[in-house]
């Protein structure tokens, strides 16, 4: 069993918090300094970026920066502050007295549930001011925020209330599977915890996206009859196609695909599409477009049919080489490792009384104290792999939409999206390698010369 003392585990915590921030800190301010340095189109970006589009892209991304630096240092002195005093002994005693205030002493699933309701209401409280300002100055100075006051602050509430009925049931399970379980609980907890993913995916697209988006069958045109073409080409089975409506919070585009077996749907967000596009999308619902309410970048913004083919063709490459269940077949092995790790860490008295718990050994809170503290350099490797075999994963996805055909469409559209969401195209390389899980524009426009 574990043999060093709590002291050695809280600093040792602490140290690793601190590292991990620094080495961030660092390689974000390498990228800050492009930002501020490099104020003209490089020569290889002239025929991609004018000069306009260039610096609004440019200051974008310095302003994003400059602010999650703030928010990243207030962050870390924040926990850092919640470790010397023992914030989770706080949250916990609280929700304790909160249920011997209605006579409920020795439940310890009802206590974890308040306890984790508490540390999300402070979580919550404490960063609403960053959010709102991330969406009503950033993003709004930049033209992107579509959101109201009154949508944002129901919007918040609503992710509140349902992440918090997600995941009471879930956290409820686990703790009575440790106790259940006996010495192999892991193998149930692992069991359990692909269970639920794989529900939450199932009913996540029907039931809870819908709370928080409008989803509108894609009308019948060309655009549908070309996607429903291309899917039937390489044997995707699709079974609906969805408009989602994106542009009410932000003018950011996506698409994306999910679904189990032959029930596949795939999502285009109407920020993705051409402006008749999204007026045929509003008259299929029977909804008025006004024409005022578009603004001169949404006119102008959104790819054509060949263009959201191209697209689809690589995001439904994902698919063809098999890298959502090989992503998904990573997660699970991780998932198993970790709890394999808890189950050994979890009788660890040092390991409690390291964050105040001298007197308990809850099993959220040693679930916490593993996955989120004693983890992390772990975690931290294992990120970066992961980063390194998603940007694998997109080069070969791109290859499968070139060998569709689709290279000129594909890298037509990545250019347009990366002037619809003004990304900044030039990256240092340490700072790309360690945060992009895509890789940068100009890479993927290069590896795609070979097909056309």
């Amino acid at each position: 069993m574990l043999e060093v003392n709590a002291d050695q585990i809280f600093y040792g915590v602490l140290g690793f918090m601190w590292l991990e921030f620094l080495w961030e800190a660092y390689i974000g301010s390498r990228q800050r300094k492009i930002y501020k340095t490099q104020t003209t189109v490089p020569s290889e970006l002239t025929k991609i970026l004018d000069e306009d589009t260039f610096t609004k892209a440019r200051l974008y991304a310095l302003d994003r920066s400059s602010f999650g630096s703030i928010q990243g240092l207030f962050s870390q002195v924040l926990s850092t502050g919640l470790l010397y005093v023992s914030g989770y002994k706080i949250f916990w005693d609280l929700a304790g007295d909160t249920l011997n205030h209605f006579d409920y002493q020795g439940y310890e699933i009802l206590q974890s549930l308040l306890f984790t309701l508490y540390l999300s209401l402070f979580s919550t409280v404490i960063g609403l001011p960053f959010t709102i300002y991330s969406t009503f100055v950033i993003e709004e100075r930049h033209g992107f925020n579509k959101q109201t006051a009154g949508f944002f602050v129901k919007d918040q509430i609503k992710k509140f209330i349902v992440g918090q009925l997600i995941q009471a049931p879930i956290l409820a399970g686990i703790i009575k599977i440790v106790y259940w379980g006996g010495d192999h609980f892991y193998l149930y907890l692992w069991l359990f915890a692909m269970l639920m993913m794989l529900f939450l995916m199932t009913v996540y697209p029907d039931l809870i996206a819908p709370l928080f988006d409008k989803y509108t069958p894609l009308p019948e045109g060309e655009l549908k009859t070309g996607i429903e073409e291309l899917a039937a080409k390489i044997e995707f089975p699709l079974y609906k196609l969805y408009v989602v409506e994106g542009s009410k919070r932000s003018s950011h585009s996506n698409a994306y695909f999910y679904g189990f077996y032959k029930f596949k749907r795939i999502v285009l967000f109407d920020t993705l599409l051409e402006i008749e596009e999204r007026k045929k999308i509003k008259e299929s619902i029977g909804e008025e477009w006004k024409e005022e309410d578009q603004d001169e970048k949404s006119r102008k913004s959104g790819c054509n049919k060949e263009e959201i083919l191209a697209v689809l063709g690589h995001e439904l490459g994902h698919w063809k080489l098999n890298h959502v269940l090989k992503n998904i077949i990573l997660a699970q092995v991780q998932i198993f490792l970790m709890f394999l790790l808890f189950a050994y860490l979890s009788k660890a008295k040092p390991l409690y009384v390291a964050f105040g718990f001298s007197d308990s050994t809850p099993v959220l809170i040693g679930l916490m104290i593993v996955l989120q503290y004693i983890l992390a350099p772990y975690s931290a490797v294992v990120n970066f792999l992961m980063t390194v075999l998603s940007r694998k994963f997109e080069f070969q996805a791109d290859r499968f939409a070139a060998e569709l055909g689709l290279a000129n469409d594909l890298g037509s559209a990545l250019i347009k999206l990366n002037i619809d969401n003004l990304s900044f195209p030039i990256y240092d390389w340490l700072y790309s390698a360690w945060n992009h899980s895509h890789p940068p524009l100009l890479e993927r426009l290069d590896a795609l010369k070979k097909y056309k």
